[in-house]
């Protein structure tokens, strides 16, 4: 993806994304792989003049994105938007009589669309879709591949559909864990990253700026 000078860049997303940023701050990049990222970023190209933005939310899922989008992304006016998001789709669905079936498939793709049509609307055209990702460890989250698996097809999709940029973070994520275990990415739950972790998604994310 191409960055220019004075571009804006919006991180949103979940709590992968938020990692503990000041909400009272709206400059505030929190701790986590926007910082990493906003900070290399800006070392790379030091006189692009980049405004950078973070708008995760702990615990937000698609919905939740839908419900404050005008606040925390249209109305910021990006012109690069960067938007992880699903992981609690899957995770807040698992005790769900809907886990793993067609119809939380069906929903999700309903409401990820509806996300993409209202920021390309919006004239938001450079985007990059990050996929959510979990580990295997703790070894119950293995079961939630049921769920996921079919959402990170889903953003696949719409990636294409939509001309937007991709990282498949999940796979990233996990052949990186084959390496030095799943506790050194995610810690204990699979899902919110270590230090490391961040670092990695950095990185991936990196590859994809010109």
């Amino acid at each position: 993806m191409k960055l220019h000078k004075e571009d804006r860049i919006l991180f949103l997303g979940d709590s992968v994304t938020d990692c503990g940023r000041d909400w009272d701050n709206p400059e505030d990049l929190g701790k986590g792989y926007a910082l990493m990222t906003a900070g290399m970023l800006a070392a790379r190209q030091p006189l692009a003049n980049f405004t950078f933005l973070n708008r995760g939310i702990s615990g937000n899922k698609i919905q939740d994105v839908l419900d404050r989008l005008d606040k925390d992304c249209l109305a910021l006016k990006p012109d690069v938007l960067l938007f992880m998001i699903g992981i609690n789709d899957t995770w807040h669905n698992v005790a769900s009589p809907e886990f793993g079936t067609p119809a939380s498939a069906m929903s999700f793709e309903s409401r990820y669309r509806e996300f993409l049509e209202r920021v390309t609307t919006a004239g938001i055209h450079r985007m990059l879709l990050v996929e959510p990702f979990v580990l295997p460890y703790p070894v119950d989250r293995q079961q939630w591949r049921k769920d996921l698996d079919p959402k990170l097809g889903i953003i696949r999709q719409l990636a294409a559909e939509f001309g937007c940029e991709l990282l498949c973070l999940d796979g990233r994520m996990n052949e990186m864990a084959v390496t030095t275990g799943c506790q050194y990415l995610t810690g204990e739950d699979g899902v919110h990253p270590t230090p490391a972790g961040h670092g990695i998604i950095a990185q991936a994310l990196m590859e994809k700026f010109d």
